[in-house]
C-alpha cells in the first residue's frame, strides 16, 4: 500500500484537499484526530500533560483546554520541546495502528494528512509529501477568522512551524490553495490518478 503525507501550514487548507481525497474512495488517517484521541479524558497523554504543565491546561469537567495550553507552549520554546517530546510517540503509536487497520482493507493507497509530518519524524513511514501551499498572509487572515485570535498570536503560530520554503524543498508534490476550489478539484483530480499507478507499480 503506498503512504501518501499529505502537510502544510496551519489553514493551509489540508482538511478541503483531504475532503476531495476521500471524496474519491481514498482512505484517510488524520494525524490531529489521532493527536485528539491520545488527550482525551482517561488516557496516559492527558495525564502527562498534566503533571507537565499543571491543571491550569484543563476545563472544569477535566478535558484539555486546548486554548490555554497553545498560549502555554507558544510563549516558551522549553515547553513546547517539553509538548512534543509528550505527545509525539503517544500520536505516532496511534497512526501506525491506524495504518495498519487500512493496510487489511486492502486500498491501494492512503492519505496521512499530519500538520507535523516533517517536524515529527512522520515523514519516514510516508513513500510520498504532498504539500499545500499557501502564501503566508492568507494563513494568517485565515487563522484569526477561525480562530478569533489576533495578528500576533497568528504569526506566532506561524513562526512556530517549518518555513514555508523548507516545507516546499521537502515536498514530492505540491497543491497551491491560493484561488478557486475548482483549481484544487483539478490537481486532487491529476494526483489521485498518479498515484493510484505508482500503488500499482509499488511491490
Amino acid at each position: 500500500m503506498l503512504i501518501v503525507g499529505l502537510t502544510g501550514g496551519i489553514a493551509s487548507g489540508k482538511t478541503t484537499v483531504s475532503d476531495m481525497f476521500a471524496a474519491r474512495g481514498v482512505p484517510i488517517v488524520d494525524a490531529d484526530i489521532a493527536a485528539r484521541q491520545v488527550v482525551e479524558p482517561g488516557q496516559p497523554g492527558l495525564a502527562e500533560l498534566t503533571t507537565a504543565f499543571g491543571r491550569d491546561i484543563l476545563n472544569d469537567d477535566g478535558s484539555l483546554n486546548r486554548r490555554a495550553l497553545r498560549q502555554r507552549v507558544f510563549a516558551r520554546q522549553e515547553d513546547r520541546a517539553r509538548l512534543e517530546s509528550i505527545l509525539h510517540p503517544l500520536i505516532r503509536d496511534r497512526i501506525l495502528q491506524d495504518l495498519e487497520a487500512t493496510r487489511a482493507g486492502g486500498a491501494p493507497y492512503v492519505l496521512l494528512v499530519a500538520p507535523l509530518l516533517l517536524e515529527g519524524g512522520l515523514a519516514r513511514i510516508v513513500d510520498r509529501v504532498l504539500v499545500i501551499d499557501t502564501p503566508r498572509e492568507v494563513q494568517i487572515e485565515r487563522v484569526m477568522a477561525r480562530d478569533n485570535c489576533s495578528q500576533r498570536e497568528a504569526e506566532a503560530i506561524l513562526a512556530a512551524q517549518m518555513s514555508r520554503e523548507e516545507r516546499l524543498a521537502r515536498a514530492d508534490d505540491v497543491i497551491v490553495n491560493a484561488g478557486a476550489v475548482d483549481d484544487l478539484a483539478v490537481e486532487v483530480e491529476r494526483l489521485h490518478r498518479q498515484y493510484l499507478e505508482l500503488a500499482a507499480q509499488k511491490p
